[in-house]
């Protein structure tokens, strides 16, 4: 079930989507459905250009990155931190011999300034191998070290190097928390992946404080942007990979919420 859903994910991905059905095309034009191939390739690269020289990317993140403010430090410590894996390039890392940061590295960052803020608070970092074929690289090991050049001692950070998705991040790291009534639990992960992360916490029935960070939006800019290619492609990846795992996990009853977000009734 793990290789089916990730295998389907990635194809199920805008940009991706879009270059199979190039790839198809093209194919189809050494056939004698010539016609369909020009126009499959003619309408993968029209909306790859789309994609890649607009906002469609940032017009679907703002609203996953808005549902969750900015979090208030409190007097209070909490009694507990979990960080959400995807801060680091396991491979990678292992080749170079030393931590190789991945796009959500300021989960890490965001983490151990809490942990300095907040010395009594517990901490999990939560991240295993992602990836469709076994790995014995562990996303999580490579943070943990990040973590200790940070300044956060080893002993206060228990990893939870297991999980293979946010469903698991969520089940393991309650089994790992033990979480009590009245416990407080905050949640560290990238802005775009909170509402994704929060309704499977939910669900999993771990109660937690959303603390978002590495934002990817910063308001309305101009509709075209010609000289940003690939990153405004990789906006609409994350986009598109987060609104089809929301969307997935709603209809698998994964979550209670389509949309999950403070003050907002179920949908």
């Amino acid at each position: 079930m793990f290789l089916l859903s990730k295998t389907l994910g990635v194809l199920s991905i805008l940009p991706n989507f879009l270059a199979a059905v190039g790839l198809i095309g093209c194919v189809l034009l050494l056939t004698r459905f010539v016609l369909i191939g020009r126009r499959l390739t003619v309408f993968s690269l029209l909306a790859l250009a789309i994609c890649g020289f607009s906002r469609v990317g940032g017009l679907l993140l703002e609203p996953l990155e808005n549902c969750f403010p900015p979090w208030v430090p409190t007097a209070d410590a909490p009694t507990g931190i979990v960080i959400l894996g995807g801060a680091t390039k396991p491979e990678i890392s292992s080749l170079r011999g030393s931590p190789v940061s991945d796009i959500g590295i300021d989960r890490v960052i965001t983490g151990a300034a809490l942990a300095r803020r907040y010395p009594t608070a517990r901490i999990i970092y939560s991240g295993g191998s992602p990836e469709i074929l076994s790995s014995d690289l562990r996303e999580a090991d490579f943070a943990g070290q990040i973590l200790s050049d940070l300044g956060v001692l080893k002993e206060r950070v228990q990893i939870e190097a297991r999980s293979r998705n946010t469903a698991e991040n969520a089940t393991f790291s309650k089994a790992l928390a033990a979480p009590r009534p009245g416990d407080r639990w905050l949640l560290v992960t990238s802005a775009y992946h909170m509402p994704r992360a929060v309704g499977l916490f939910r669900k999993a029935g771990f109660p937690v404080e959303p603390v978002p960070t590495a934002w990817l939006t910063g308001g309305r800019t101009s509709w075209l942007d010609l000289g940003n290619f690939a990153p405004s492609l990789l906006l609409t990846h994350i986009a598109t990979r987060e609104w089809l795992g929301l969307a997935v996990n709603r209809a698998a009853g994964k979550t209670e919420e389509l949309l999950p977000a403070p003050n907002r009734k179920k949908l």
